[in-house]
């Protein structure tokens, strides 16, 4: 059972870009999900799912139409399922995601910011 151990630590640092979510394990139809944060990404809805935010490190702004929410550290948010919003970081945001598997980064919105999925052994 040694696979089903994972440090975060170890596993954010093995990422080198950023807005590049790696799949750190799976429970049930669910992904869990490390991911470095920096900069602005693109306004963008889940209409099919919440998304869970977990910061482990830095200050992430998640921007809403009616105001903007802010984590640091150890701070969880979840943007409720159709709710537009985007995520902004002014310094290098460490943080976990919880979604379901298939969730597309960008949301309804696509372009030049979608990535696939990436496995940690492709950081």
């Amino acid at each position: 059972m040694s696979d089903s151990v994972h440090n975060l630590d170890d596993a954010i640092a093995s990422i080198a870009e950023h807005w590049q979510p790696h799949r750190l394990t799976s429970v049930n139809d669910y992904d869990v999900k490390v991911v470095k944060l920096l900069g602005e990404f693109v306004w963008h809805t889940h209409p099919e799912t919440d998304e869970l935010f977990l910061v482990l490190s830095g200050r992430l702004t998640i921007q809403l139409r009616d105001g903007d929410v802010h984590l640091g550290p150890n701070d969880v948010f979840v943007v409720p399922r159709g709710v537009e919003h985007c995520p902004l970081a002014e310094e290098e945001v460490r943080a976990v995601l919880f979604e379901p598997k298939g969730t597309v980064n960008t949301g309804d919105v696509g372009g030049e910011r979608t990535s696939q999925l990436r496995e940690l052994s492709d950081a």
